[in-house]
């Protein structure tokens, strides 16, 4: 059985809600990104922009000033290197330098020409839910349109069906009462036989999951309680901030799995 991915944060911004300003410099990031690897990480993805309410645009040059110094410094670790970006432009630099995959919070919706750059560099792409909030049906119905769509673009570009990633964009465009469906849903999402990343760390829903005030760090044991969920519903990777947390639930889940299933495949 393959062991569930887990996937680094690396935030290279000044304004992230969690880690912004620490790991803006590439001396920083390339010490981050080495101890993610020494804590057994699959994926480090590495964001130039941040995501968090209220966040300011940059241009596609400042991105690339962020990022591709970051990518070049990493590329020749031995571990799969993500970028976060819903821009072309950035994710072809990224993949000419050696990225593997690319993490769209629009699923191609900002940029439709990512899914020829992603098929050209035969790397991975994950496409998130988002929007605006607003429908006229059930968040999740609405998801399950809103990503099969994209996702079959993603495959009539040439990107193969176990490259294209599917994530349901906790966080984002969401109430806290959608995101609770979403969460319980999960099983709907494995079910379309795509990988499903579910990226939940040290979020406003986990804030409130554990009705506490929290600072962002004191937000990781819960978070790794929806690691432990999500792998029991099927998914294929978290994105965490506390990558040793998680590797280990990780691979504890994920033993206890697999003996579960020899049990039954014995009886």
């Amino acid at each position: 059985m393959a062991h569930t991915k887990i996937m680094g944060i690396l935030n290279i911004t000044p304004d992230s809600f969690s880690d912004g300003g620490k790991y803006n410099t590439v001396e920083s990031a390339v010490k981050r990104a080495k101890s993610m690897v020494n804590e057994g990480v699959d994926i480090i993805d590495i964001g130039g922009i941040s995501t968090r309410p209220g966040y300011a645009e940059i241009s596609v040059e400042e991105e690339m000033n962020r990022v591709i110094p970051v990518v070049k410094a990493l590329k020749d670790l031995d571990i799969t290197l993500s970028v976060d970006t819903y821009r072309s432009e950035v994710a072809e630099a990224a993949l000419k330098l050696g990225a593997k995959m690319i993490n769209d919070q629009w699923a191609g919706l900002y940029d439709e020409r990512i899914f020829d750059v992603v098929a050209e560099y035969e790397a991975e792409i994950v496409l998130m839910h988002n929007g605006n909030g607003e429908r006229s049906e059930p968040v999740v119905d609405e998801m399950l349109v809103y990503l099969l769509k994209q996702a079959n673009i993603a495959e009539m570009k040439g990107i193969p069906k176990d490259k294209v990633w599917i994530d349901p964009g906790i966080g984002f465009a969401k109430t806290r009462d959608e995101e609770k469906e979403v969460m319980a849903r999960l099983d709907e999402l494995v079910a379309t036989e795509y990988p499903v990343l579910l990226a939940t760390s040290r979020k406003r829903f986990i804030k409130e999951m554990i009705n506490a005030e929290t600072t962002p760090i004191e937000r990781d044991e819960a978070t790794a309680a929806t690691t432990a969920y999500g792998i029991m519903k099927g998914i294929k990777a978290v994105r965490v901030h506390n990558v040793a947390l998680n590797v280990r639930l990780g691979q504890s889940m994920d033993y206890l799995k697999e003996n579960d299933n020899e049990r039954h495949d014995f009886s």
